[in-house]
């Protein structure tokens, strides 16, 4: 009787250990298989997706030569450079007035921002004799500062891009903002 008291114990025992470790085998495999399929989701979420055709809807085929190098140029973040500040007298209507003026311009690319600095005291020059051609009554409107940013982005794409070899949309000055603006 004792020996089937021990054998039952040890039988007992013996069941909650194999079961323990079919339990642990299970856990793991469990834990594998959901790793698992997190990394081949995080995988698919974080692949860039490929470049979209709008011409023909539909996903575009890779692309060779200098399409594809200023289509990622332009998907990249915008470069803006900071000019000096131009302080103008302008054109006299109620005695002497000042423009004090501060602006950065975004551009197409680094090669852009390189030619700025090359071409820097002809934009300056330009850009003066625009300045200083203005009346304080036209600048003084929303309209009339939208006008000259429009003014001074062509003047420099006229000095950066003479041949006007590029389109509109195209220029190497994307755009002009105003940091400061200060009429006296």
């Amino acid at each position: 009787m004792a020996n089937d008291a021990k054998s039952a114990a040890e039988s007992a025992s013996a069941a909650p250990a194999k079961s323990s470790k079919k339990l642990l085998i299970i856990i793991v495999a469990l834990l594998v298989l959901v790793l698992g399929l997190g990394g081949v989701g995080a995988v698919l979420l974080l692949k860039p997706a490929p470049e979209y055709d709008e011409e023909h809807g539909e996903a575009a085929v890779e692309r060779s030569g200098p399409v594809k190098k200023k289509k990622a140029a332009r998907d990249g973040p915008p470069i803006y450079v900071a000019m000096d500040a131009f302080t103008v007298n302008l054109v006299p209507e109620n005695g002497d007035q000042f423009l004090q003026l501060i602006i950065s311009v975004e551009v197409d690319d680094g090669q852009t921002d390189e030619q700025l600095k090359q071409y820097m005291p002809k934009l300056r020059n330009d850009l003066t004799l625009l300045l200083s051609s203005k009346k304080a009554s036209e600048l003084i409107t929303t309209e009339g500062k939208r006008n000259l940013a429009q003014e001074i982005r062509e003047q420099m794409n006229g000095v950066l891009d003479p041949a006007g070899k590029g389109k509109k949309r195209e220029w190497p000055i994307r755009e002009v903002l105003f940091t400061s603006f200060i009429i006296q």
